[in-house]
């Protein structure tokens, strides 16, 4: 699926992707390819992204809202910055 992190200043992060995990406001929310359409609003956290490699790549969000349409998921936070992490 495809995932756009999106800032106010500029595009954090664009690719394809095989999973993600988001703040939301009242919890994290898992999403897989197919996911069903959802918007809600995020919270403040850590955007995990995962990818074929086995590594997952960490993004800190703070406000916003996530949407998941049609296999594409949108981030559009007021900050982030990221990080690579361990598997």
């Amino acid at each position: 699926m495809k995932l756009s992190i999106i800032s106010p200043e500029r595009i954090v992060f664009e690719g394809d992707v095989d999973r993600v995990v988001v703040p939301a406001f009242d919890g994290e929310v898992g999403i897989l390819a197919q996911h069903a359409p959802l918007v809600t609003l995020l919270g403040r956290g850590t955007v995990r992204v995962g990818g074929g490699t086995g590594a997952d790549t960490i993004f800190a969000v703070q406000g916003g809202f996530v949407q998941v349409a049609d296999d594409v998921v949108r981030v559009v936070t007021e900050s982030a910055s990221g990080t690579q992490a361990t598997a």
